[in-house]
């Protein structure tokens, strides 16, 4: 899949196109905070609602929006329709070894290879979550939803590491 996916690159400006897309999945490495490091690859799905969300955020951020401005922007857009949730389900994978992700209380650190599937407007307590926060900030349970109760949530099910995926990439020349 990631060999034949869309590949974009942050830049000063914000993300640029380096490979177009055989297969209908994109790879990025998404920074949804300036010192996060998400490196994901969507399905044609999440290329066509949850992209065009993260190409933006990162356009107002190198234009010097603060993360307020960001938020009230990317909340308005979801009003006016700019930007849509997944109409089906689908996918993205984050199966790095060197994810550096925001966690409940926005604070990044590493997390685990994991998968998301997209829960427009799904919450915590929807998986049976009492909120309980785990060691890791993050919702108890062997999967939790990230930016609840949004049109673009996210289950997120963590899972081992696989051959060819994580630290494995440096290697071998591939990317995740």
């Amino acid at each position: 899949m990631a060999s034949q996916a869309a590949v974009y690159v942050l830049e000063k400006s914000g993300y640029v196109k380096v490979r177009d897309s055989q297969n209908g999945f994109t790879a990025i490495v998404q920074h949804s905070l300036p010192t996060s490091q998400e490196p994901r690859c969507m399905d044609a799905e999440g290329t066509r609602t949850h992209l065009p969300r993260i190409l933006k955020v990162a356009e107002l951020r190198a234009q010097g929006k603060s993360p307020e401005e960001i938020k009230r922007f990317v909340a308005d857009a979801f009003a006016k329709g700019v930007f849509q949730p997944p109409a089906r389900p689908g996918i993205n994978y984050m199966l790095s070894t060197e994810n550096l992700v925001p966690n409940a209380k926005g604070v990044v650190g590493p997390y685990p290879p994991h998968v998301m599937f997209y829960g427009p407007y799904l919450t915590n307590a929807d998986l049976g979550s009492d909120g309980t926060l785990g060691s890791d900030g993050n919702p108890g349970g062997p999967a939790f939803v990230a930016a609840e109760g949004t049109p673009h949530a996210l289950i997120i099910v963590p899972v081992g590491v696989h051959p060819g995926h994580g630290t494995a990439d440096k290697r071998s020349g591939g990317s995740q």
